[in-house]
């Protein structure tokens, strides 16, 4: 997979998270693909969310397009105020303003 097939969602999750399992809902309910990162068994996969993630421990985190969004909460007020949309939206997909 290139790069440029890449979601531009990652979720750092665990199995048993409900949090997760939310986080996950929202986004297959927009009908948005993403990269899911287990990281129930792999400390070092773990390790790698708390260094992106700023050291926050808890699961899901979420990315979008490489900027760290926070947890499930976060996605969901993102996602209800339009702002998941708006960060989704290709460079060259916005109009840009000439003056």
């Amino acid at each position: 997979m290139t790069e440029e097939d890449q979601p531009d969602i990652v979720l750092y999750t665990k199995s048993w998270c409900g949090f997760c399992l939310r986080a996950k809902s929202l986004l297959e309910r927009r009908g948005l693909e993403y990269r899911e990162i287990d990281v129930t068994f792999d400390r070092e996969l773990e390790d790698e969310m708390i260094r992106l993630a700023g050291g926050r421990s808890t699961v899901p985190q979420i990315f979008v397009r490489g900027t760290h969004i926070g947890g499930s909460e976060e996605l969901a007020r993102l996602a209800a105020a339009g702002g998941l949309d708006d960060m989704l939206r290709h460079d060259d997909d916005r109009l840009e303003v000439q003056g």
